[in-house]
């Protein structure tokens, strides 16, 4: 009967460091993560096949009425909306949904989405460089928030409101000098009176009615005091179109672009100490808003945010399995996983953080963690501290929630099954594996070359 050859790798010689035990006298990183919400990791596996991506209900539903308690305690109307470009699954908008959330889209797909997810119109806002006046006239016409982004888009709802016979009341975009690189290209700018020229242009043949004004800080603001100096410039801008035009505002928007616990390559420490809280941001907005529009004398308009992100990073997970380890030139261990940069396109922004999910003792090394795309630019992270692990061996890839799925693609591999832990520990499967009748099905071959 023949016998099967242990495992052998050649032996090396490591540098081995004290001071990273936790208080529990292990090193983090190999304490394994065997399940998500309850469910086995294994067991998820094994279901689904591999890599996987697996979504909290639980965190999800959370994450979302932390974000609502912060500002609804110190601001009298508040509206969360979605962005729904930061992770468009169906299932986590209809959670969301089920929370009330409204849906923030910025092109007519996602407003599609949302209309097949039974979203009101008066629930959705739509944002975004590129409105066509077919997308406009279905948005009018469901009764949406529309935020405008140019002159040229003035001049649309200008030509639908002469066609509809009606008023239509919209948003004006602002940009302004929060921080650096400025986000110029998106709206009217407040120092230059871009935005001020805007209302007056919009307001001034009475076909169409500013209600509203929204700004975009940026992406992952980690710095709550830019909020501050957007409240600050809100309040000064709506005194002027106040005051000299005559707007009184139902909505004011202060967009996304709150931080999560992940950590920027450039960062020196762990976005879990970087990271504000959701009662920081709400502390940096609601007390400047509110005690300028007191010394205006209006009623504070409703607040709306439209946070992605800041809900979904740490509601979902990618598992990944080993399909080989080496020992690369330079010395440095390597692994080789089955899911590539096509399934996790923000880790060009982040270092995710990496977990095992099964045990693997407790020495760790430094290693190179490379996808399956036979591209050299597949990394998935360099000089993560794992234990030793072989082909089969579980990793997890943790708050991968924001733009991951989104920006993901077919590329040398299939997208993965998508499933969801439920609050009562089901699992349901809310994405199926793709295969190549999904991935063809839009294709056609000229007859002349079909063989």
């Amino acid at each position: 009967m023949a016998t099967q050859k242990e495992y052998y790798e050649k032996p090396v010689i490591l540098r081995h460091t004290v001071g990273l035990t936790n208080k529990f006298g292990r090193n983090p990183a190999t304490t394994p993560m065997k399940m998500i919400d309850g469910a086995h990791i294994s067991k998820l596996i094994e279901d689904h096949g591999s890599p996987l991506y697996v979504v909290s209900e639980a965190t999800l539903r959370r994450k979302y009425r932390d974000l609502k308690r912060a500002f609804e305690s110190r601001y009298p109307t508040v509206q969360i909306s979605y962005s729904f470009k930061t992770n468009y699954l169906s299932a986590i908008c209809a959670t969301l949904q089920d929370e009330g959330a409204f849906a923030e889209v910025v092109s007519f797909f996602e407003y599609e989405i949302a209309q097949r997810l039974n979203y009101s119109g008066q629930d959705i806002i739509f944002n975004g460089p590129d409105k066509s006046k077919e997308h406009l006239e279905v948005a009018v016409d469901s009764g949406s928030i529309i935020n405008v982004d140019s002159m040229e888009e003035i001049a649309l709802l200008e030509e639908i409101a002469k066609e509809k016979g009606k008023v239509i009341e919209i948003g004006i975009r602002l940009n302004m000098e929060l921080n650096y690189p400025p986000w110029s290209r998106f709206g009217f700018n407040y120092e230059n009176g871009q935005a001020f020229e805007a209302v007056k242009r919009a307001e001034i043949n009475g076909l169409l009615k500013v209600v509203g004004l929204m700004t975009h800080a940026g992406t992952y603001v980690d710095d709550a005091t830019i909020y501050q100096k957007m409240a600050i410039k809100y309040v000064e801008f709506y005194q002027a179109i106040h005051e000299k035009l005559g707007v009184t505002l139902k909505n004011i928007d202060i967009g996304g672009g709150f931080a999560t616990i992940n950590t920027l390559h450039q960062s020196w420490l762990p976005g879990s100490q970087t990271c504000p809280s959701f009662d920081d941001y709400a502390d940096a907005v609601c007390p400047i808003l509110l005690a300028g529009f007191a010394r205006m004398g209006v009623t504070p308009p409703r607040l709306f945010m439209e946070p992605g992100r800041a809900l979904v990073d740490e509601a979902m997970h990618l598992i990944a399995t080993v399909i080989s380890a080496k020992r690369l030139t330079t010395g440095e261990k390597g692994l080789v996983v089955d899911a590539g940069v096509n399934l996790l396109s923000s880790n060009q922004w982040y270092r995710y953080e990496f977990a095992v999910a099964q045990e693997c003792g407790t020495m760790v090394e430094n290693t190179n963690v490379f996808g399956n795309l036979c591209m050299n630019i597949d990394v998935l992270r360099s000089a993560v501290p794992l234990p030793a692990l072989h082909r089969g061996d579980r990793i997890v890839v943790k708050n991968v929630g924001a733009y991951n799925f989104s920006q993901s693609l077919q590329f040398i591999q299939f997208r993965p099954a998508i499933v969801m832990v439920r609050l009562n520990g089901d699992v349901d499967l809310i994405r199926k594996r793709e295969d190549t009748d999904y991935l063809l099905r839009l294709e056609a071959v000229p007859q002349d070359l079909k063989k």
